[in-house]
C-alpha cells in the first residue's frame, strides 16, 4: 500500500477554527440582548413583538444548529431530516391542540 492511497484523518476532515464558535456565541448574545431590550421597552405593538421574537428565535436556532451542532457540514442529512420531521410533528400537534381548544 502506497502512502498516496492512505489519507490521514486530518486531511479527510476540514479543520474548523474557533472563529466560527466565537461568531456564533457573540451573535447569540446579541440576539438575546436585542430581544430583552425590545421586551423591556414595552412601547411596541404586541403582535409585532411576538412576530419579531419568533423571527429572532428562528435565527438563533439556525445559528445553534449550524455552528454548535455542526449541521452545516457534509454527511448530516439524516439528522437534518429528523429535525425537520420533528418540527412538522410538533407544529401539527400544536395546531391540533389549538383547533381542539377553540373550535
Amino acid at each position: 500500500m502506497s502512502t498516496n492511497e492512505t489519507t490521514s484523518p486530518s486531511k479527510r476532515y476540514k479543520k474548523e477554527s474557533p472563529a466560527n464558535h466565537y461568531f456564533s456565541y457573540i451573535a447569540s448574545i446579541l440576539l438575546t440582548m436585542i430581544a430583552f431590550a425590545l421586551v423591556m421597552y414595552g412601547g411596541l405593538d404586541k403582535s409585532f413583538l411576538y412576530a419579531f421574537l419568533i423571527f429572532m428565535a428562528l435565527i438563533q436556532i439556525t445559528l445553534q444548529l449550524a455552528y454548535w451542532m455542526h449541521m452545516k457540514e457534509k454527511g448530516h442529512l439524516f439528522p437534518i431530516v429528523g429535525i425537520i420531521f420533528g418540527g412538522i410533528v410538533a407544529l401539527t400537534a400544536v395546531a391540533a391542540g389549538v383547533y381542539w381548544t377553540w373550535w
